[in-house]
C-alpha cells in the first residue's frame, strides 16, 4: 500500500499542470519581469501579481522556492518548540500560499487558515491550488493591503515571506507589529541577501521589544554578533528545477540553492539550539572547521578532529544551518 502524499509532493504535483495553455515564452517574459519588479523598489497601493499570467508563472517559478525556505525554517523553530503546534495561522502577505502549505508539511493535522494579500489573482490561484490539500481546502482567502492598516486577527501562528521588501519602512515596521499583537509565535523570511538580513533583523529586534523569545536561527535573544556591513546571516534550501526555472535562468543542474534570512519567535518559552552552523561546513583531511553563532553572542570557528571521535562523523555530515552539537551526542 502506498503510502499518503506530504504536502510538499501533493504542492509539486498540483504546480505541475499550471503552466498547461500558457506559452513557454510568456511565461518566461512574465517571469522575468516579476524577477526585476522584486529587486526594485514598489510602492504598497501597487501589487506586482496584476493578472492570471503573472500568478500562474509567479506560482511554477517561486512557490517551491518560497515553500523550501520557509519550510526549512519551520523545521528549526519547531525543533526548538517541540511539544508545541499551531491551532491556528495567518499567512500574511501569502499570495498563492507557499507558507500554508509548509505549516501543513510541519505539524500536519487541520486548523483555521487566513491568508492576507492585496493581490485578487493571487488569492484567486492559491485557492485553487489549495483544492488539492485537504487540510487547506477550507482556508480562507482575503484581500486586505498589507502595511499600517493592516489588521491581523488573533492567532496562533503569523507566517511573513518574502513580503517586508516590497514595503516602505513604516510599513514594515507596522506590519511586525500587528503581527506580533495578535500571535503567540511569528516567522519572518526574507531573502538570503545583506538586505534581506538587514530586513530580518530589524524585525527581530522589534519582535524581542514585543516580548517574544527567539527560537531559530539564533541560539539567544540578544543583539547579533554580526557587525553591520561586514558579513550576512543566511541558509540555503535545496530547491529542484522545473522546465520554466531552467527556461528562464538557463544551466544544466536540476536543482538549484534558495538563499533566505530568517526569524522564529514566540511569546512562549523555547529551548533553541546551543549554537547553529552559520555557513557551509568546510571539510578537510581529518578535520571539519564549523562556523558556530554560540549562545554568548559571538560568531566562533570551531575544529572537530577525528580524535573527536563521533563528534567528528557528525561535523562531516552537519549542513549550512543545522543546529550544534547534534540532539543525540
Amino acid at each position: 500500500m502506498n503510502a499518503p502524499a506530504t504536502p510538499a509532493d501533493t504542492l509539486r504535483t498540483a504546480l505541475a499542470g499550471l503552466l498547461d495553455g500558457l506559452p513557454p515564452r510568456q511565461a518566461a517574459q512574465a517571469v522575468e519581469r516579476l524577477i526585476a519588479n522584486y529587486r526594485g523598489a514598489t510602492p504598497t497601493d501597487a501589487p506586482i501579481l496584476r493578472d492570471r499570467a503573472d500568478v500562474v508563472a509567479y506560482a511554477a517559478y517561486r512557490m517551491p522556492a518560497t515553500f523550501a525556505a520557509v519550510r526549512s525554517a519551520l523545521a528549526a523553530f519547531s525543533d526548538a518548540v517541540p511539544e508545541w503546534a499551531p491551532a491556528g495561522h495567518v499567512d500574511v502577505g501569502g499570495g498563492t500560499g507557499a507558507a500554508t502549505w509548509a505549516v501543513s508539511d510541519t505539524w500536519g493535522g487541520v486548523r483555521p487558515v487566513t491568508v492576507l494579500d492585496w493581490a485578487e489573482p493571487a488569492l484567486a490561484l492559491g485557492k485553487e491550488i489549495a483544492a488539492a490539500h485537504p487540510a487547506l481546502r477550507d482556508t480562507r482567502w482575503q484581500r486586505s493591503r498589507i502595511g499600517a492598516a493592516l489588521t491581523v486577527d488573533d492567532t496562533d501562528l503569523v507566517t511573513v515571506s518574502y513580503v517586508l521588501n516590497e514595503l516602505t519602512p513604516s510599513d514594515r515596521a507596522a506590519l511586525v507589529d500587528a503581527a506580533a499583537g495578535a500571535a503567540q509565535a511569528v516567522v519572518i523570511v526574507e531573502a538570503g541577501t545583506p538586505d534581506g538580513y538587514a530586513r530580518v533583523i530589524e524585525a527581530r529586534q522589534r519582535l524581542v521589544d514585543a516580548g517574544f523569545h527567539v527560537a531559530a536561527p539564533c541560539p539567544h535573544s540578544a543583539a547579533c554578533p554580526i557587525v553591520p556591513g561586514t558579513d550576512w546571516c543566511h541558509f540555503a534550501a535545496r530547491v529542484s528545477r522545473s522546465s520554466l526555472h531552467r527556461q528562464v535562468k538557463g544551466g544544466s543542474l536540476a536543482y538549484e540553492d534558495e538563499k533566505f534570512s530568517y526569524v522564529a519567535a514566540a511569546r512562549f518559552p523555547v529551548a533553541p539550539a546551543p549554537s547553529r552552523v552559520v555557513r557551509r561546513p568546510q571539510i578537510r583531511k581529518g578535520q571539519v572547521l564549523l562556523d558556530l553563532c554560540e549562545t554568548d553572542e559571538q560568531i566562533r570557528r570551531r575544529t572537530v578532529t577525528k580524535r573527536h571521535g563521533d563528534l567528528y562523523k557528525a561535523a562531516r555530515d552537519a549542513d549550512w544551518g543545522d543546529p550544534w552539537p547534534p540532539a543525540d551526542e
